[in-house]
């Protein structure tokens, strides 16, 4: 039943996707040569050398398949590029090994366990390769005929004549192929491929020896070579799918509309032992393997006392995916407990994980992020202009400094200027404040609020 649902799910990944402008929508990849050594500044990425470098060592072990259960800790300031290098890890990756994103606070507002909410990640972030074997028709059109009856009424009768270089062969058409034909729109001239199992037709293109049929042809034409051998021809077809994709479609009614639902609630786990045990028969037997994908939780401090022991006895079993998490915390408590712990990380979890810090930005590789943002926004700045920002967003954050960006650009347009000045920046610097004077006019303006919760110590610092 999984096996059946496969080709839908891909023909609903190879959707063509909408793309918006985000936080971290300029990465394409992690920015590392042949060696795995990070460059200054290439594919979005800007600085965190060892970071980056260390990332391209668990990259390279995740392509390898010789990682798997295993734990790594990204930890840093705020604003030192966490989540945009396991952005950049993702993208790296590509569509074939999956990659799972989560925060650590989404597991307390679901409509299940937090136990179970993990598991589903996890199982999200497990891929199993299958291979089968289909039977194809592979061949160029040679003829169409369709019989229509004259009332409109009754069933429609057809043949198909198809050739390759070394024979030719007439085949009958009933109701369904006649209407997939139709749909597609096939031709003489075309080269089509025909699955026996499930009866779709997929156009290849249109043969060389018909290209001279019109005067002109559209840029979507594609010409291809008339088919070689027989016309039948058993084709290996690989498909990847999650294990998690399975447990949905074999634990409820609906099957593979499940997925589309968003509502897949709470699985059984004799379902998934079910399934384990199918897929290590897929395995045994060569059908299928299993690629270990990544599973990343941002602000994993959120996480509480029971979650760090499920991750515990999660990273031991046999089919557990890499699990990259970060923080920005220092030494505070273990949420659920009184305990206090190095990034609010029980210390058992912590001797299983590689810790990989990062490092504030210097002004130089600020500018060029900065830069970098400019173009993805679509923003034209002067230099002066970018000289004021980089200033800015040292002395507040990098976040603040490229939230600006559009708000100046936005200044700068209604001016009808097309470009970013200094007097821009200077504008959305006044009219936006960041988080140091916005805690200042806090305490200054103090008495004015409701709930007014300062101390004497801190009235007097203000005086």
């Amino acid at each position: 039943m999984a096996a059946a649902a496969v080709a839908k799910i891909a023909e609903v990944r190879e959707t063509t996707r909408v793309e918006r402008i985000g936080a971290h929508s300029h990465i394409r990849g992690l920015g590392l040569d042949d060696c795995l050594e990070a460059r200054p500044v290439s594919q979005g990425m800007v600085g965190q050398v060892s970071a980056r470098r260390a990332a391209g060592l668990v990259l390279q072990m995740v392509r390898d398949g010789r990682i798997a259960g295993r734990a790594v800790l990204l930890a840093g300031q705020p604003g030192t590029g966490k989540t945009a290098i396991a952005t950049a890890l993702a993208a790296a990756l590509g569509y074939d090994t999956p990659f799972t994103g989560m925060a650590g606070s989404e597991i307390y507002s679901l409509e299940m366990s937090k136990t179970e909410a993990l598991t589903q990640a996890i199982r999200k972030s497990i891929g199993v390769r299958i291979k089968e074997e289909s039977e194809i028709i592979e061949g160029e059109v040679v003829e169409v005929q369709i019989e229509r009856p004259a009332t409109g009424l009754g069933t429609k009768v057809g043949k198909l004549i198809l050739k390759t270089t070394d024979m030719e062969t007439v085949y009958d058409l009933g109701g369904k192929m006649i209407d997939s034909i139709l749909k597609e729109k096939v031709q003489s001239g075309d080269v089509i491929t025909i699955d026996k199992a499930t009866g779709k037709i997929t156009r290849l293109g249109r043969s060389f020896a018909r290209a001279r049929d019109y005067d002109a042809t559209g840029q979507q034409t594609r010409f291809v070579q008339c088919p070689e051998g027989e016309l039948q021809k058993r084709k290996e077809v690989v498909h990847t799918i999650t294990l998690h994709e399975i447990d949905v479609i074999n634990s409820r009614t609906h099957g593979f509309l499940a997925l589309f639902s968003g509502d897949t609630g709470e699985i059984k786990p004799e379902v998934r032992e079910q399934i384990n045990g199918k897929v290590a028969e897929w395995r045994e037997e060569g059908k299928a393997e299993i690629i270990p994908g990544v599973l990343f939780i941002d602000e994993v401090h959120m996480l509480d006392i029971e979650c760090f022991s499920f991750l515990n006895r999660a990273l031991e079993n046999e089919m557990a995916p890499i699990v990259i998490m970060a923080t920005n915390r220092g030494i505070t408590k273990i949420r659920g407990t009184n305990y206090k712990s190095p990034h609010g990380i029980p210390l058992d979890l912590l001797d299983r994980t590689i810790i990989v810090p990062t490092s504030p930005y210097d002004e130089k590789e600020l500018r060029e992020i900065l830069s970098i943002r400019c173009e993805e926004e679509d923003c034209q700045m002067s230099d002066n202009a970018l000289t004021v920002l980089t200033r800015i967003s040292k002395e507040t954050s990098l976040r603040y400094g490229m939230q600006l960006i559009m708000t100046s650009s936005l200044i700068a347009r209604k001016r009808k200027a097309h470009e970013v000045d200094v007097e821009d920046i200077k504008r959305a610097y006044q009219l936006f404040y960041d988080e140091g004077r916005s805690v200042q006019f806090l305490k200054e303006y103090q008495q004015e609020f409701m709930f007014n919760e300062m101390g004497e110590e801190e009235k007097m610092e203000v005086s």
